[in-house]
This record gives C-alpha cells, structure tokens and sequence, in this order.
C-alpha cells in the first residue's frame, strides 16, 4: 500500500482541503494520511471564518506520522501563518527525498486572505526549494513573478521565471485562461497539457485535488508527467460529472 500525506486546512463542507485531498487518494488506492493546519468555516459560496493550529500542534502532527508511516509523498495546502510554515519547513528538511508537491493556497476563491505576509515569505524562500512541484494558478503565478499573463507565451515566460527563481518544477495551471484550460509544466523546458474548458459550476476544490492526485501518482512511482496527465483527467471527470450540490461553486465527485 503506497501512502501520501497531506498538510492542509480543513474544510467544513468537504469540497477542498484535507477532506478533498484524502478523498483524491482514496480514488487512487493511496492511503492517505492528514496534518490538519487550520479549521476554516466555509461552503460553496466562500469561507465565514478560519482558526489557524498552533505551530507545535502542526509539528507533533507531521513528527507523529512520518516517524511511524513514512509517506511516500506529500502535498502541502494551506498553511495558514508564517509560524506554521517555518515549522513544517524545518520538519520537511530532514524528508527532502519525498517528493513534494505544493499548491500556494493565498487567497480563498471568495477573496478571503489565508495565508499572512511572513506565510508567504517562509513558502517562497523555505518550502519551494524543496518541492518537487509546485501548482500555481494564474493569478498565483502573477503574484509570484510580479508579471501579467494574458497570452500562453506570457505563460511560458512566467513558468521560467519562477522555474530559476525557486529551483523546482512549475505546473502554471491555465484554468483561468479566457479561452482554454491547457496547463504547463515547466522543468526546463515547457510541456503542455491540453485541456477543454467544462462550462459547470463544479469548481470548489479542484486546485485541492490536481495537487492531490498528482502527489498520489507520485507516490505509486509515477514519473512527473505522467502523474500531471493522469491527475488533469481526473478532474476533469470529477468536474463532469454534474455533482449538484449546495447554492455557489459546488465540490467535485471524487467517487468515480
């Protein structure tokens, strides 16, 4: 039994977060295991609210399981604070050959900031550099680069950018493209993942669960791409399939 760990914050209605990611690795036969860094109160139409853990708690979380269930890769969420980060940063680099993967959780959907100034700061000069990938939206990538992205060059130019800046690979996830939904990886060269845009309202957690599944491809012994395509097909399915449930952007089916 492959195993992969997951360190995120908790989502109430159980569409992102910790509940979305060990849901992702249950769908691929992976045993998933959890150091939860925030309770948030949300649903389909935004986060109400959100308590970020004590560091020493997210500590003796992520100590507790890799000394007795080593993962065989790790995904990292949201993080919360700088305090949180630094502490799971410091953890992380004695595990540097797990394969890890991070989806820069700053800011919820509805617009909610949830991840402080010194979070962000720890993510970029502590935690990236360790990762194997990391999975940047495009206004994540913007923030990050410090450039607009209107054109897939724009794309290209950005994913480059931050592949030399940090030192790991890129995925610039393009689904907030006017027109496409094609993602790139970047490790050196680009490589692109083409995808259709899926008119639905089936969108919450989807950033949760690409991160999730790649980290569960990964962990089985998949190469990186391989792990990038089968994941962007899994959402794509979990997105297609017209879960209908609550009054906003509604979870995905993570039981295919």
């Amino acid at each position: 039994m492959h195993t992969a760990l997951t360190i995120a914050g908790s989502d109430s209605s159980g569409g992102a977060g910790i509940q979305a990611d060990l849901k992702t690795m249950t769908a691929f036969h992976v045993y998933g295991m959890s150091v939860i860094t925030a309770v948030t109160a949300q649903n389909t139409c935004g986060v109400n609210d959100s308590l970020v853990f004590p560091a020493s708690i997210v500590s003796a979380q992520l100590e507790a399981v890799c000394c007795d269930i080593r993962p065989d890769a790790i995904k990292i969420g949201m993080l919360g604070n700088g305090e949180v980060a630094s502490a799971v940063a410091e953890i992380l680099h004695s595990y540097s050959d797990i394969p890890l993967v991070i989806d820069p959780v700053f800011v919820s959907t509805s617009g909610k900031m949830l991840l402080d100034e010194n979070g962000r700061n720890v993510l970029q000069n502590e935690l990236f550099p360790l990762s194997t990938l990391i999975t940047p939206n495009i206004p994540e990538s913007e923030y990050l680069s410090g450039m607009s992205i209107h054109t897939t060059n724009d794309m290209v130019s950005v994913a480059k950018i931050l592949y030399n800046k940090f030192h790991c690979n890129i995925l610039l996830k393009g689904g907030h493209a006017a027109d496409a939904a094609d993602d790139l990886l970047y490790n050196g060269a680009p490589v692109w993942f083409p995808g259709t845009r899926i008119e639905c309202h089936n969108t919450h957690g989807t950033g949760c669960t690409l991160s999730s599944a790649i980290a569960s491809g990964l962990a089985t012994g998949k190469s990186l791409e391989e792990s990038i395509s089968t994941a962007k097909e899994y959402v794509r399915q979990a997105m297609s399939t017209g879960l209908d449930l609550g009054k906003g952007n509604g979870p995905l089916n993570h039981i295919l």
